[in-house]
């Protein structure tokens, strides 16, 4: 779960969806080292804590942004990385609009990165476009279960047993 200085959106819950912290926080823990990525992201911080990597997992899944995943790769060189990619900026703008959830400024800012971010795909061994979400969810799937040499290894996937 990552951290965030932005505000909780209506749904949101601190501890379920983010731990959503005071700009103060967010900077005392950063300089105290508790975060192995942070990074400013469209006027707000996000980062993932330490504490996170150390809980017990059979993997570990991170959402997080082109600079965070940067650092990630120089910190964890072994790590997975997939880049998952709208099919274009338009298709992008449509589904920051149509989630409601976002300001005109945040979602003006987040289209002022889109450029930049989706050029960084290059940077990753992996990258899905997510123009269709069963099949992008399922080529997800794929990935991490290649990560694992035998089906007695695989943690269970969120989609097994899913209705179509």
């Amino acid at each position: 779960m990552s951290a965030t200085t932005r505000e909780p959106r209506a749904d949101e819950i601190n501890g379920r969806d983010y731990h959503f912290l005071s700009p103060g926080e967010f900077e005392a823990r950063a300089q105290g080292g508790e975060f192995v990525e942070h990074a400013e992201y469209a006027g707000n911080r996000y980062g993932t804590l330490r504490s996170e990597l150390e809980r017990p997992a059979a993997a570990i899944l991170l959402e997080i942004d082109v600079q965070g995943a940067r650092q990630v790769r120089a910190t964890l060189p072994a790590a997975v990385q997939v880049f998952v990619a709208p099919p274009s900026v338009a298709d992008l703008e449509q589904r920051l609009r149509a989630r409601g959830s976002d300001s005109a400024e945040q979602i003006a800012r987040r289209l002022e990165a889109a450029p930049t971010e989706l050029a960084a795909q290059k940077e990753f061994s992996r990258v899905v476009i997510n123009d269709d979400l069963r099949r992008a969810l399922t080529e997800l799937v794929d990935i991490a279960a290649s990560m694992y040499d035998s089906d007695e290894r695989r943690p269970p996937l969120a989609t097994e047993g899913a209705d179509p």
